[in-house]
C-alpha cells in the first residue's frame, strides 16, 4: 500500500479523518509506503510556510512501519498512463504512478483520483 501525503500526515497525528477501514487495511497490509515524492511534497509546502513538517519524520513514518519508497525512472513514464489528470496535482499524479508501477494500493482522499474509478485506489476516510 502507498499512502497520499495527506494519509501519511493524518497517520502521523492519529487524525479522526482517517477512517477506520483505512487504519484496519494499512495495520494489516504486508508493506506500506512512503513515497520520497511525499517527502519533496512536505519540503516544498514547509517552505512555503503551508504546513509545519517534524523535524524528526523520517523516523516517525519508520516507527509506524512504513517502508521509503524511491522515485524512479519507470514510475516518471507511467505518469502518461493517466492522461485525464494532465492538469491535476503533479505529487498526486507522480504517487499515483508509483501505486501503478509498484503494484500497491493508494490510500488517499483526494476525490479527483477517487473518481477514476480504479479498485486499487482507496478512500482513506472510510
Amino acid at each position: 500500500m502507498l499512502l497520499d501525503t495527506h494519509v501519511l500526515l493524518w497517520l502521523l497525528d492519529d487524525s479522526p479523518r482517517l477512517g477506520p477501514q483505512a487504519r484496519r487495511a494499512i495495520s494489516t497490509a504486508s508493506r506500506v509506503h512512503a513515497s520520497a515524492i511525499s517527502h519533496t511534497e512536505l519540503a516544498l509546502k514547509a517552505m512555503l510556510g503551508k504546513l509545519t513538517v517534524p523535524e524528526d519524520l523520517g523516523p516517525r513514518l519508520a516507527d509506524q512501519g512504513l517502508r521509503h519508497l524511491a522515485y524512479t525512472e519507470a514510475h516518471a513514464a507511467a505518469l502518461t498512463a493517466f492522461p485525464d489528470l494532465t492538469r491535476h496535482d503533479p505529487f498526486d499524479r507522480m504517487l499515483l504512478a508509483q501505486a501503478t508501477v509498484e503494484g500497491l494500493r493508494f490510500a488517499t482522499a483526494d476525490t479527483r483520483l477517487l473518481s477514476l474509478d480504479l479498485r486499487w485506489v482507496v478512500d482513506a476516510r472510510s
